[in-house]
């Protein structure tokens, strides 16, 4: 079998899992479009691709959808609304599918109103709805859907990205595709066939986290204490400080907690994962996302138990459950055609190749408290050839592993942007094959103004 080496990562692993069209593994399915993972970004992706008619396949690793907001337990949709240092009410500026996703929710009950994060607002969805509404949207676009499927190679033709080579308990085989749409988060179809990436700042990545919710509160008095901001007040902070000093291990005093859409019930975000020598841990590494989950849950024992004894409303309080694995920020980004830059966010820049808008502030996760940079009333557009590699054809990507700096990334990597990144990359694949384009053809004005005409705020 032909086989296409790509370059090695880390020092223990190696990827060379690009194969040529003469490969010898069974064909499972033929199709214009198949989509890798099924995050916010893959699920919009997808259905808005089969919506068009095209013939979709969306491959997922886990047995349901949403990628770090379902497995992770991130559980909110950032990036909605305006940041503003005016008390005034929430003002929403990203529609189209991230609307269209969040009003779904809002349907079934499993969204909450806007809470108040700091200067903007976000809101907390119920991991359970959320499956539900990405297996509505998939179902009825037509997409066909392969969970516990995972993406084990690439299959090229020079420097065309022709199909997938999947694993699952089945075997494995390939899915032939005219187009890839990576939604893995990590850039892993890119990466198999030998597209160019990298990580963070010459390295440095956000560290990764383990969400939990907590149950058996009495949430009137719990937020009366806490106060109106999801971000803790500076009493809690105080005294997580104090709590370390005297041996808890609780790393992150600067910490946020949400409500829920169910009774008696807070979603937590509080965790810091390093490894025990303070390494930054890369999810990528297997070891490193082993050593982050059993760090995780150990730590959220020790924050729900500072919860319990310290914190008004819990002393019933009880952990009801972790992330299915640990919250995901930062891995591969992709050097695109054009790279989102740190001074384009701080700078609030709007383009008309802009294929998405995020108010979101620039939320670093690389020591003891977050790092937030607000953007005051007004956001950045994200624009369309940050979605395209420089090198490789037929291949797009959606989601976090777009091309962006360290900053700029802390900023567009976040729900309500991987929603629409999924749509603007569904929108450039009907795009390039109705008219026969590769994506670097394909003006990012055109694309935008589809995605206009569906709804977003562009």
């Amino acid at each position: 079998m032909a086989s296409i080496p790509v370059e090695t990562e880390f020092s223990h692993w190696r990827i060379s899992n690009a194969h040529s069209p003469d490969h010898d593994f069974p064909v499972l399915a033929e199709v214009d479009v198949v989509v890798v993972g099924a995050g916010p970004a893959g699920v919009a992706a997808a259905t808005v691709a089969a919506e068009s008619g095209l013939s979709v396949l969306i491959v997922e690793g886990y047995g349901f959808a949403g990628g770090s907001a379902v497995a992770g337990l991130s559980a909110t949709i950032c990036g909605l609304y305006l940041a503003s240092e005016t008390e005034r009410e929430p003002e929403q500026v990203v529609h189209g599918f991230t609307e269209r996703f969040r009003a779904a929710l809002a349907a079934r009950g499993g969204v909450t109103p806007p809470q108040r994060y700091g200067l903007t607002y976000t809101v907390a969805h119920d991991p359970l709805v959320w499956r539900e509404v990405a297996d509505a949207l998939l179902f009825n676009a037509g997409v066909r859907v392969m969970f516990h499927t995972q993406l084990t190679g690439v299959i090229m033709d020079a420097d065309k990205y022709t199909g997938i080579i999947v694993h699952s308990k089945a075997g494995m085989s390939a899915i032939h595709a005219r187009r890839v749409i990576d939604a893995s988060g990590d850039a892993a179809a890119v990466a198999r066939g030998g597209g160019k990436y990298f990580f963070g700042d010459e390295g440095r990545i956000q560290n990764p986290t383990m969400f939990f919710r907590l149950g058996g509160i009495d949430t009137d008095a719990f937020w009366a204490q806490w106060g109106a901001d999801t971000i803790s007040p500076p009493a809690i902070t105080e005294a997580i400080v104090s709590r370390r000093e005297k041996g808890a291990d609780l790393p992150r005093e600067k910490i946020w907690v949400f409500r829920s859409t169910r009774p008696g019930e807070l979603l937590v975000n509080a965790t810091r994962l390093s490894d025990s020598d303070g390494r930054m841990l890369n999810v990528i590494d297997p070891e490193d996302f082993t050593i982050a989950e059993m760090l995780g849950r150990k730590q959220v024992r020790a924050y729900a138990e500072f919860f319990a004894s310290g914190v008004d409303g819990c002393r019933n309080a009880y952990v009801v459950d972790t992330g299915v694995e640990a919250g995901i920020r930062q891995t591969r980004s992709i050097v695109g055609v054009e790279t989102l830059s740190n001074d384009h966010v701080l700078e609030c820049r709007k383009s008309e190749h802009g294929i998405v808008r995020s108010p979101w502030p620039i939320e670093l996760h690389s020591g003891n408290r977050p790092k937030l940079h607000w953007l005051l009333d007004d956001y950045y557009e994200i624009p369309y050839n940050t979605l395209v590699p420089a090198v490789g054809e037929n291949i797009i990507v959606a989601g976090r592993c777009l091309s962006a700096e360290h900053e700029a990334l802390a900023s567009a990597r976040v729900t309500a942007q991987c929603f629409e990144l999924g749509h603007a990359a569904a929108v450039a694949t009907i795009l390039s094959l109705e008219s026969d384009r590769g994506y670097r053809d394909i003006a990012g004005s055109q694309v935008r103004a589809i995605m206009a005409a569906n709804g977003s705020s562009l």
